[in-house]
């Protein structure tokens, strides 16, 4: 037997048996809890015309542009070291000077109150 043949014999036996010890000593025992769908923190087995606070959802709006800004920014230690640093951060603190201005619009606007 070559090497490969052995190797892909070593996998495949330890493959089946993880499977089967998986399917062998997991616990099975589901609950209602388990059962049950999870909707966002609302009862899905309720009615679907009670009243919810509009203001869960337009904080959702703050949660992309937090990713957009840490998608963009992250690799800014390392384009410091491009040829023209200054271009970088002028960008960088174009960028996080427009999300800024786009929360103090929101939190003027009052998206950001929950008392009702």
């Amino acid at each position: 037997m070559n090497a490969l043949t052995l190797t892909l014999l070593l996998s495949f036996t330890l493959s089946t048996a993880l499977t089967t010890l998986n399917f062998w000593l997991a616990q099975m025992n589901p609950d209602s809890e388990k059962l049950s769908p999870y909707e966002c923190g609302f009862d899905p087995l309720g009615s679907a015309r009670l009243p919810f606070s509009i203001r869960f959802f337009l904080s959702s709006h703050l949660v992309p542009p937090i990713w957009f800004k840490i998608a963009l920014l992250l690799p800014l230690p390392w384009a410091i070291q491009l040829q023209s640093p200054l271009t970088t951060l002028t960008w960088a603190t174009t960028i996080i000077l427009l999300l800024t201005l786009g929360l103090v619009y929101e939190w003027m606007q009052g998206g950001l109150e929950w008392a009702e």
